[in-house]
């Protein structure tokens, strides 16, 4: 690896001082910060009180605490590891097996990833999913030192790293895994499988409900985090065709012009599709009043890639407490054959919805197999 600077300034990137931001509850936090600090891979110094410690104690985020608080090391044992790095321009280190735990709270979403809802389609959830995306090993370019200094002389293949472009090639790799299995299915399957064979991702904050409320919603982890193997076999799958996405287009009141532009070729809109009637796999409304009761549909139609002779009953879980009426039409669907298509409404009503979080619940369809689960959001405000 080559030695470090004997006295290396830096700039934390924006990820992490949103987290010490969060750590520390002050919008400003340069005076926290600890300069003439060797800088670690994807990490760096920062001053914290004993309450702040403690708030972080056993939690994990992409930060080195350095010489005032360490969350891996103990003071003393990273004493010496400064010290053994001070003694040789070349110092080396040993990757060891790791050790596997069983931890709550995990998977939880990082206080950095971005969070919903769509601002453009208010209608389509996003995000879709969640994937592993925090201290990843990945191969790094070797035009440019690990902690991006002129200063740091370093070149590395590989470098511990966190953020969304470590969660996309993940999700990236689940895919073309899948495509292994099933070369005939499109992209819109595959998405569908992935999507409805997530796990539930756990309503456990990250300890920072003041400031992170949307943490443990649907706006942060989407349908969940994703499960390579169940994902091979979904049972029921959400298929969309280029028609329905210029159907979509059109309920969005984008242009003939435009459309032409996105299609290829001329397109007219005939009618008025509602954006949430997409064929996706997760179901989202975005309301306008909060004090009035409403009423959602939510029209759908799935695709059998489970087996023939097959019968689905629909169950509803209700999310974090939400005070929802969902009712699926019809409740029980049965397939003589693979690839039959069968649709189905599901229909939202309720009213006093909390405008602080969006009320949600799961939909799963199961024929004792596989359970296929789309989730349902119903949402006020734009939580900016």
């Amino acid at each position: 690896m080559g030695s470090l600077p004997s006295q290396l300034e830096y700039t934390p990137m924006s990820h992490h001082m949103s987290i010490l931001q969060e750590v520390t509850g002050e919008s400003s936090v340069e005076g926290r910060l600890v300069r003439s600090y060797k800088r670690s891979f994807n990490g760096f110094a920062a001053r914290l009180t004993e309450s702040e410690r403690e708030r972080v104690a056993g939690k994990k985020y992409p930060l080195v605490y350095g010489d005032v608080f360490n969350e891996s090391l103990v003071q003393d044992d990273f004493d010496s590891l400064v010290s053994y790095i001070n003694s040789t321009r070349s110092p080396q280190g040993s990757v060891l097996k790791t050790e596997a735990f069983f931890n709550q709270t995990a998977p939880t979403v990082a206080s950095f990833s971005s969070r919903g809802p769509n601002i453009i389609a208010v209608d389509l959830l996003k995000p879709d999913v969640s994937a592993p995306g925090v201290e990843i090993l990945a191969a790094y370019i070797p035009l440019i030192s690990p902690s991006e200094e002129e200063s740091d002389k370093r070149r590395v293949k590989y470098s511990v790293l966190s953020g969304t472009s470590m969660a996309c090639p993940h999700v990236a790799g689940v895919a073309a895994y899948i495509k292994t299995f099933h070369p005939e299915w499109s992209p819109s399957v595959i998405k569908s499988a992935i999507m409805t064979t997530a796990w539930p991702m756990n309503d456990n904050t990250t300890g920072f409900e003041s400031t992170d409320v949307l943490a443990s919603t649907e706006f942060a982890s989407g349908a969940g985090h994703v499960d390579p193997i169940a994902a091979i076999n979904p049972g029921l799958v959400y298929e969309l065709d280029k028609s329905d996405h210029i159907a979509f287009l059109c309920g969005l009141n984008y242009t003939s012009k435009t459309l032409q532009l996105i299609a290829g070729e001329a397109v007219t809109c005939s009618g008025k599709t509602l954006p949430r009637n997409l064929n996706y796999p997760s179901m989202s409304a975005k309301l306008y009043d909060s004090n009035s009761s409403f009423t959602v549909t939510f029209k759908r139609t799935v695709t059998n890639l489970g087996t023939p002779n097959s019968t689905y009953k629909s169950k509803i879980i209700l999310n974090r407490g939400a005070k929802l009426s969902v009712k699926v039409t019809p409740s029980v669907l049965s397939f003589k054959r693979v690839n039959e298509k069968q649709s189905f409404t599901v229909t939202v009503s309720g009213n006093n919805l909390n405008r602080k979080l969006p009320s949600s619940a799961n939909l799963i369809w199961s024929d004792g197999t596989h359970n296929v689960r789309s989730v349902i959001v119903v949402y006020i405000g734009d939580y900016s």
